[in-house]
C-alpha cells in the first residue's frame, strides 16, 4: 500500500465514541483504532489549563505528553459527538498518542523539551494543510484529500513540539462569519456556553473545542472576523496579526489580500506563546512575510506585564460600539470594560473620530475563484481543482450555493484598473487609521468585538453585531479580542483592541493587563472535568 493511501485510510480512523458521528451520511463506517497501551492516568485536570501549567507538571514528572493527549481524547469522546454533542471536530488524529510517546521518550532520554510547545495538543482549523490528515476546508467536495505538505504554520508548531490533535469544523470555504456549518461534518457546531447558540464563524470549530477544553490551544484564520468573532463568542483570546507576520502558505484562501492566520487560546499568555512560534519573516511560499523583517521581537511573552495599562491611551470608537441594533447588555459590558481600563491606569479617550470609515470604501481585488483555484492547483491529490468542478460535484452545503455561483462571475482579478482602485483605497484607509492613532497618541482603539450576543442556531435575521469586518482587515493592522464579561448570564462578550501595524507587542501587553485586572473568563458549565 502506498504512503498516501495508507495515510488516507489512517486519517479516517477516529475514537470509538466519535466514529459514527464523524462518518458522512451514507458513508461506510470505519472501525475505531485499538485502545493505546495502558498507562497510569495522570492526576491532572486539563480543564482551563495553560501551557505553563502543563509544562510545570511535565518537568515535575507528574504528567507525560501521552497522559495529556489521552485526557483530551477522553474529553473529545465524552463531549464532542456524545453527551453535549458539541460537533466541533471533523477528524481526530489517530497518531496523536504515538507522537506523544515519541516526545516522552525523547524527554526521558535527554531531559530537554522538543521546543516551546512540547507535548501541547493543538486544534487546527480544517483550512490549514496537514500532510497526515485530510484538509477539506469544511467541504465534501474535498473529502479525504490529504495535502502533500504541511501549511507553514502547521510545520512551525510541529517543529516546536506541538501535537496536531484534531482538525476542527469551519464555515464551508470560510464564507460565513455568523455560523459554523459545512458539508464535510454534518450539522452545526454549537456554542459551548449555550448549545442553542452559534459559535460565530468561520473558525467556530476551533473556538468551541478550545473553550470546552478539548484541546490546549488552537489555530484559526481571519479574513474579516473569523479569529476574533468566534473567540469573542467563546470567551477566548484571539489575535489577528498584521498581514505578513504569519505565513498564509498552505492555508486555503478566501480573499488572500485580507487572509491571515493566528492564535486562539484561553489566556493571553497562551496566545502570546503560540504567536512566538507562528510569527516569521521571509517565507518564500508567502511573499507578504517579507514585510515582517525587523518587526518580530525575541518573544511576545516578554510583554505580559500586569501593569501595562498604566499610562496607556485607549481611544473609543463610538461609531463602531454604538452601531444601530447594538445590544444594551453588550454596551453595559463595554462601559464596564472602559471603567476597568481607567482603574488599571489607562487614559480613555472617549471618543475618537473614525469618520474615514464612511468616506473611504475598500473592496477586494482578487476574488474567491482566483484565490481558491490557485490554492487547489498546488494540491494534486484533490478531487476538484476549479470552482466549476466544485459546483458540478454538488458536494457542498446548500447554504453556500449562492456564494459559489456569485464567485463564478467574479472577474476582478482580471481587471487591472479595478485592482489599482482597490489598492489605492486601501492605502488611503490605512493611512487614515494610522493618523487617528498617531494624532491622538493612542496605543489602541477599543470597541466590542460583537455588539450583540451570539445568535440562536439558524437565526440569520436578528442583529448580528459583527464589528470586525472593516478596520483591521481593510488596513491589514492587528487586533486582539479578550473576554469582557457575559450577557444573559452566560453568553460571552469580547473587548477588541486595534493597533497600528506591527503593534502586537503593545496589544498583547494591554490585553494581558486587562485580563489580569478583570479575570472574566470561566469554563462553560456544560463541559466539566470528567467524573464530576
Amino acid at each position: 500500500m502506498s504512503r498516501g493511501s495508507s495515510l488516507t485510510r489512517l486519517a479516517t480512523l477516529v475514537l470509538a465514541g466519535c466514529a459514527l458521528a464523524l462518518a458522512a451520511p451514507g458513508a461506510a463506517q470505519v472501525p475505531a483504532p485499538p485502545r493505546p497501551r495502558a498507562t497510569a492516568r495522570a492526576n491532572f485536570d486539563v480543564v482551563e489549563t495553560t501551557i505553563a501549567q502543563v509544562h510545570r507538571a511535565m518537568r515535575a514528572r507528574r504528567l507525560t505528553a501521552h497522559q495529556l493527549v489521552q485526557a483530551y481524547l477522553d474529553r473529545i469522546a465524552a463531549y464532542d459527538h456524545a453527551g453535549p454533542n458539541l460537533n466541533a471536530l471533523i477528524v481526530v488524529n489517530p497518531r496523536a498518542l504515538a507522537v506523544a510517546d515519541s516526545l516522552d521518550a525523547n524527554y526521558a532520554r535527554t531531559g530537554r523539551f522538543a521546543g516551546p510547545l512540547h507535548g501541547i495538543p493543538v486544534i487546527v482549523k480544517d483550512n490549514y494543510d496537514t500532510f497526515d490528515l485530510p484538509t477539506t476546508v469544511g467541504s465534501r467536495s474535498l473529502h479525504g484529500a490529504i495535502p502533500p505538505r504541511d501549511a507553514t504554520m502547521v510545520a512551525k508548531i510541529r517543529a516546536a513540539g506541538a501535537i496536531v490533535l484534531a482538525k476542527s469544523n469551519m464555515a464551508e470555504f470560510a464564507f460565513s462569519p455568523y455560523e459554523t456549518v459545512g458539508s464535510e461534518l454534518p450539522g452545526y457546531t454549537f456554542n459551548p456556553y449555550a448549545l442553542n447558540r452559534v459559535p460565530a464563524g468561520s473558525s467556530g470549530g476551533t473556538a468551541a473545542a478550545v473553550a470546552a477544553s478539548l484541546g490546549e490551544i488552537g489555530l484559526g484564520t481571519d479574513t474579516g472576523n473569523s479569529i476574533r468573532g468566534p473567540s469573542s463568542h467563546e470567551a477566548l483570546v484571539g489575535i489577528r496579526p498584521t498581514i505578513g507576520l504569519t505565513s498564509r502558505a498552505g492555508i486555503a484562501p478566501l480573499f488572500l489580500e485580507r487572509d491571515v492566520g493566528g492564535p486562539m487560546a484561553r489566556t493571553v499568555a497562551d496566545a502570546a506563546a503560540l504567536l512566538d512560534v507562528l510569527a516569521g519573516a521571509n517565507d518564500r511560499r508567502d511573499t507578504a512575510t517579507a514585510r515582517a523583517a525587523g518587526h518580530i521581537p525575541p518573544s511576545y511573552t516578554a510583554f505580559l506585564k500586569a501593569d501595562a495599562l498604566k499610562g496607556a491611551r485607549i481611544g473609543v470608537a463610538r461609531n463602531i460600539s454604538n452601531r444601530p441594533g447594538a445590544d444594551s447588555e453588550v454596551l453595559e459590558r463595554f462601559q464596564q470594560a472602559l471603567g476597568d481600563l481607567r482603574k488599571a491606569g489607562a487614559t480613555v479617550v472617549d471618543s475618537v473620530n473614525m469618520s474615514f470609515m464612511d468616506s473611504i470604501q475598500v473592496g477586494v481585488c482578487n476574488g474567491f475563484r482566483h484565490d481558491i483555484e490557485a490554492y487547489l492547483a498546488a494540491r494534486p491529490e484533490a478531487p476538484v481543482h476549479t470552482l466549476p468542478e466544485i459546483l458540478a460535484s454538488k458536494k457542498y452545503h446548500p447554504s453556500i450555493q449562492p456564494r459559489l455561483e456569485a464567485a463564478m462571475q467574479d472577474t476582478t482579478s482580471g481587471q487591472p484598473a479595478r485592482c489599482a482602485e482597490v489598492s489605492a483605497s486601501r492605502a488611503r484607509f490605512k493611512e487614515a487609521l494610522h493618523q487617528v492613532l498617531a494624532q491622538n497618541r493612542l496605543d489602541a482603539i477599543a470597541y466590542p468585538t460583537w455588539s450583540d450576543p451570539p445568535r440562536l442556531i439558524g437565526d440569520l435575521a436578528t442583529p448580528a453585531g459583527d464589528n470586525s469586518q472593516t478596520p483591521a482587515p481593510a488596513a491589514g493592522f492587528p487586533a486582539i479580542t479578550v473576554p469582557m464579561g457575559y450577557t444573559r448570564g452566560t453568553l460571552p462578550a469580547g473587548l477588541q483592541l486595534l493597533g497600528d501595524a506591527w503593534s502586537e507587542p503593545r496589544l498583547i501587553a494591554l490585553a494581558f493587563a486587562y485580563e489580569q485586572a478583570t479575570k472574566h473568563r470561566h469554563a462553560p458549565a456544560l463541559f466539566p472535568a470528567l467524573g464530576r
